[in-house]
């Protein structure tokens, strides 16, 4: 079922940008399987830290160089000893696992969603 509806000014203050992953690692001390991600959202946001749940369709070993989607104006979440400070965003595949949303081919780190 939709979501209530929002206004095209409401959808303009989540800000939605690409970056590349250039570190990820296992996050063991998660209540759920995830993976620590660095991430580069390029000169105007600089690195960012997030714990993402992707272990199902996502290795450790083939994210570094990956660009991914990410909300980047959400406060920083404690999740466990870690403060994650981007919320990376995925899609729930049939058997209901998260495959990492990204671009199709290569974008500038830091563009925008609009």
């Amino acid at each position: 079922m939709p979501s209530d509806t929002i206004t095209y000014d409401d959808f303009l203050k989540v800000d939605i940008r690409v970056g590349t992953v250039i570190k990820a690692e296992a996050f063991p001390e998660a209540r759920k399987p995830a993976i620590k991600l660095l991430v580069d959202f390029g000169d105007e946001i600089g690195v960012k830290k997030s714990s993402a749940q992707i272990t199902e369709n996502h290795s450790v070993d083939t994210l570094v160089g990956t660009q991914v989607i990410a909300v980047v104006n959400f406060p920083p979440r404690q999740i466990g000893p870690f403060m994650s400070e981007v919320l990376t965003l995925g899609l729930a595949d049939a058997n209901d696992k998260v495959m990492l949303l990204r671009p199709d081919r290569p974008v500038p780190n830091g563009g925008r969603m609009y």
